[in-house]
């Protein structure tokens, strides 16, 4: 296959799980592990009422949104790297990159606190790279 062509489709299988990844954390962190919180931030449009209500969530709740971003950064740099099969990680930093700028957006949305805007913009590049690094070797 055309090294190009592999490079494009290696970024969106990444993406792609990664964001299926993100998905399902934030669903089960909204039916399952916080199911009040997600229930109090239904139907909000307000911008002030989502910074009210991020205020007073819990800790958790926005560390279980940051364990799905690292966990979909993880594996969707993984899945670039071994489809690309490049033997540095580009593929996995541009998916990581993906990542960051969803992060922005969506901080961009909803108001979270500094240190959720700071971790969700630092840690998708460099953890979709370790999992570039520890991608299996192919024959």
């Amino acid at each position: 296959m055309n090294p190009v062509l592999r490079g494009i489709l290696a970024v969106i299988a990444g993406f792609v799980v990664a964001c299926a990844i993100m998905i399902v954390v934030e669903s089960i962190n909204g039916h399952v592990l916080y199911p009040d919180l997600a229930k109090q931030a239904q139907g909000v449009t307000s911008r002030e009422e989502m910074k009210r209500i991020f205020a007073v969530a819990p800790v958790g709740s926005l560390l279980v949104v940051l364990f799905g971003w690292s966990l979909g950064s993880f594996t969707g740099g993984l899945i670039a790297k071994w489809i690309g099969k490049r033997p540095d990680a580009r593929h996995a930093i541009i998916v990581g990159a993906l990542i960051v700028l969803c992060a922005i957006a969506n901080n961009l949305m909803l108001p979270p606190p500094a240190w959720f805007w700071a971790l969700g913009v630092l840690l998708p590049i460099p953890i979709a790279m370790i999992g570039a690094r520890l991608t299996p070797q192919q024959a």
